[in-house]
């Protein structure tokens, strides 16, 4: 599996992925059939930084009304990385404050 298939986008929008991002953690959603090595070779390779530990879980589906029915949003797997003293990733609209 390549890099950019293993990593799809930045979680940087969200509450707890700001708060993270003062431990030097990074939220980012992957593939669900990435594995923690992937992940971290991925996120190594595309941002140049140096990885020390990553966390993974699944975000269940939330239920939402669709007309007089309901229905499942679809499940996705959330990486937490942990980068290294000293590493860091900006994101562009960190880069603009």
């Amino acid at each position: 599996m390549s890099p950019e298939h293993v990593i799809k986008r930045p979680v940087a929008l969200t509450e707890k992925a700001s708060r993270l991002k003062t431990a030097n953690k990074v939220v980012f959603e992957v593939a669900e059939a990435a594995n923690k090595v992937q992940i971290k070779n991925a996120v190594e390779e595309l941002f140049g930084v140096e990885v020390a530990d990553v966390n993974t879980l699944i975000q269940r589906g939330k239920p939402k009304r669709m007309g007089r029915g309901m229905a499942l949003r679809k499940r996705w797997k959330k990486a937490i990385v942990t980068l290294r003293e000293g590493h860091d990733i900006q994101f562009f609209s960190e880069a603009e404050e």
